[in-house]
């Protein structure tokens, strides 16, 4: 269900459903998990990269599977609270958006650290639709991310917006030509993880913990992440090489 690619130091995943647009099923969900896991342990890959397809990045959660579920097993054994676990990743992951991002596709790129957008991609939480909610955090990352006015519009219309839309409103952070979208995003991963591995690891905890602690916490947590910088190789080159007027050779530690 998915595909896993490796390029240099970046990780790539490409969801793989296409008979299904890549909904977001139980299996989906652990295959992803897993290769997320794998990747955040190997020292040698710096960046993330998950994808879908040019038509779909992923159209939501598999409603198949839902469908006929009692309260009872959503309570006991609830298949969706797995990509919860995409937030405990520690380095950095960039959803490459194009098509159909909706529901738990948007919930799902919402989890990834930054949003890379086709000029076609379309975003929405539309399972007002269905009788339902969103399941996998969209009503509280979205309005995190954009504010309770534009959350509120798109939770209760179910509305979709575009890539330009969703630039304007602070969903995406580029939007790109759709034939160039993983070039754009493959080279921002790279630039990422050519970077020094420990600072990156801590700017992500520090821009995370605006959005998870008070002001006051995030104030200080950001400060004591800069003192630690000073504790790794990178940080003893990145400085010398920037005096020396060269360009700096990170060893990550």
């Amino acid at each position: 269900m998915i595909i896993v690619e490796r390029r240099e130091r970046v990780g790539l995943i490409i969801l793989n459903r296409p008979r299904n647009l890549n909904a977001l099923n139980r299996q989906l969900a652990e295959e992803t998990l897993a290769v997320l896991r794998d990747m955040d342990a190997d020292p040698d890959i710096g960046a993330i990269v998950i994808t879908g397809s040019p038509r779909a990045f992923a159209a939501g959660a598999d409603i198949e599977e839902m469908a006929e579920k009692p309260f009872t097993d959503f309570y006991m054994d609830d298949f969706l609270s797995p990509w919860d676990q995409v937030r405990q990743i520690s380095k950095p992951i960039i959803a490459a958006v194009g098509g159909f991002a909706l529901g738990g596709g948007c919930e799902l790129a919402l989890l990834c650290d930054l949003i890379i957008a086709s000029d076609d991609a379309q975003f929405g939480q539309p399972e007002i639709k269905l009788g339902i909610l969103p399941g996998i955090g969209g009503s509280q990352r979205l309005a995190r991310s954009i504010g309770k006015a534009m959350t509120m519009d798109l939770v209760l219309t179910g509305r979709n917006i575009g890539a330009r839309e969703a630039k304007e409103i602070g969903l995406v952070a580029r939007v790109v030509p759709k034939e160039e979208l993983m070039q754009h995003a493959l080279e921002a991963a790279h630039t990422i993880a050519g970077y020094n591995a420990p600072a990156v690891k801590m700017a992500k905890v520090a821009v995370n913990a605006a959005f998870e602690t008070p002001l006051a916490e995030g104030l200080r947590q950001e400060r004591l992440l800069f003192q630690a910088a000073f504790a790794t190789e990178g940080q003893k080159e990145g400085m010398s090489a920037f005096v020396k007027k060269r360009a700096p050779v990170f060893r990550h530690r």
